[in-house]
């Protein structure tokens, strides 16, 4: 194997970025542009505090242990290898609840040590790796969902937050009240205009406290839109067994793809890193970019994870290996995500695509679907149904994101083709399992009571006889003839 080591930085102590979401993606993606851009210009001064909000309270604390240093292994594929050791996290911080085995009775742990973070003047960007799950918003209405009990405590209780909107909200509270500038809010996190829609959660949420807070918020912060793209699986114990062998015991450790991508809408009010010298894309609208990373790498992959799970395939290198399945998801990129997209020039969709498949094909990475197949009410909206309405309101058919969509119903059962379960990790589990309760054994109504949720599938995209019809009889095919003739069916649409 072709192995590079890299070390990390020296510590500097200094701390100018708060970022909440202290999962992989963070410390495989923003983490190494940062390390490497210390490393590459000597600027020391935008060291990072990482925090968890809801659990993981161990890693928080391994971290700290091991001096905030950790390593990246990135798999160009399984004969080359870059181990990079990560630096540049100064502080971790615990501000949420990981259970009674942890020894926590009350959210919070180090609360008020990260509100005191995030409101000091050293602050100058707040990032967020939350997913979409942690902005509260409506996938359907983008609106702030005030009726969710976390939201209603952060009202409530607008000084003790659990959420993320609510700690920027009572962060930048503090800092208008002292006379600080509002830092930059960066979301990183999959959702189309995220800037826009976390600026949208955030002053609306201020609305509840103070209207003159959320009008400085919304007058004064800046909340650019960004686009990320790496793949990063969740650590198995064959990545911890492969990097022992290589004498790396890192209870911390990352594996990820050797590609990685940052496209930053450039408005920043209190100053940013010059990124741009270690590759990343600073522009003026990264709409385009994020449409088409949302719809054609996303909505591949989550294509891939409903169907492939379904049938029992672990792996996205296993399930871009069955010959049926890639060749859907190539139809799917290609027929119906490409057409919806308007691309700056130069952007060549078809090599684009191939190149998806490409890295969906390396096989050094054990992407596991049930990992992708997560939250996906929250995710569907923005990578199948925005383009399906488009294609629907132009009088065009969808037959892949029908067949998806089919299998996503199916996939909310808990239970694959083959009779083996699994846990439906998603916000609207509880009422998935009502509606397969409610209508399993009738498959119009169930596939009418999916199309009926307004807060997931547009409502002028349910009223469509012929989305509403595709989507049933992909689902009766899905549930008769199993994977290979629904493949076989959608040949032949």
């Amino acid at each position: 194997m072709a192995l590079q080591r890299i070390d990390a930085s020296p510590k500097s102590g200094q701390i100018a970025i708060v970022h909440l979401g202290l999962g992989a993606f963070h410390r495989a993606h923003q983490a190494v542009y940062l390390e490497c851009y210390r490393q590459r210009s000597g600027d020391a001064e935008w060291g990072v505090c990482s925090a968890n909000l809801r659990s993981s309270v161990g890693l928080v604390d391994g971290l700290r242990d091991a001096d905030y240093r950790y390593q990246v292994a990135e798999y160009a594929d399984s004969d080359s290898l870059t181990l990079r050791e990560i630096g540049v996290i100064e502080e971790t911080l615990f501000s949420g609840r990981d259970g009674a085995d942890e020894g926590m009775d009350s959210w919070g742990r180090d609360r008020e040590t990260l509100l005191a973070r995030m409101a000091s003047a050293d602050t100058r960007i707040v990032t967020l790796t939350v997913t979409e799950k942690g902005y509260f918003l409506n996938p359907a209405s983008g609106e702030l969902r005030v009726d969710d009990p976390m939201i209603i405590g952060d009202i409530a209780s607008p000084q003790q937050p659990r959420t993320a909107p609510g700690l920027l909200v009572e962060a930048l509270a503090r800092r208008r009240e002292a006379g600080i500038g509002a830092f930059t809010v960066l979301s990183c996190d999959n959702m189309p205009d995220n800037g826009k829609r976390t600026r949208q959660a955030v002053v609306q949420l201020a609305e509840h406290r103070d209207a003159e807070l959320a009008s400085w918020i919304a007058n004064e912060a800046a909340f650019p839109c960004s686009m990320v793209d790496r793949i990063v699986p969740a650590m198995t114990d064959a990545d911890f067994e492969r990097l022992t062998a290589l004498g790396v015991t890192d209870p911390n450790a990352v594996v990820c793809e050797a590609f990685t991508q940052w496209v930053v809408e450039d408005n920043f009010s209190l100053g940013r890193p010059s990124w741009e010298v270690e590759g990343v894309e600073m522009v003026a609208d990264v709409a385009p970019f994020e449409t088409m990373k949302l719809r054609m790498l996303n909505g591949s992959h989550s294509l891939l994870a409903y169907l492939g799970a379904l049938a029992g395939i672990e792996t996205v290198f296993d399930g871009v290996n069955h010959p049926g399945l890639r060749a859907a998801l190539r139809r799917y990129m290609l027929e119906e995500a490409a057409p919806t997209l308007e691309m700056p020039e130069g952007i060549d969709l078809d090599a684009y695509a191939d190149s998806l498949l490409a890295r969906f094909a390396n096989d050094s990475l054990r992407h596991r679907l049930q990992q992708i197949a997560m939250d996906g009410s929250q995710k569907l909206p923005q990578r199948w149904l925005s383009g399906m309405l488009e294609r629907s309101v132009a009088g065009q058919s969808s037959p892949c994101v029908a067949l998806g969509m089919a299998a996503w119903i199916r996939y909310t059962a808990g239970q694959d083709l083959h009779g083996n379960s699994y846990p439906v990790d998603d916000p609207l589990a509880k009422r998935f399992a009502e509606l397969h309760q409610a209508h399993g054994s009738d498959p119009r109504a169930l596939v009418a009571a999916y199309l009926a949720m307004d807060d997931v599938v547009p409502s002028k995209l349910a009223a469509d006889k012929q989305v509403a019809q595709a989507v049933l009889t992909a689902y009766q095919t899905l549930t008769q003839d199993g994977l290979a003739g629904a493949l076989a069916a959608l040949e032949r649409n």
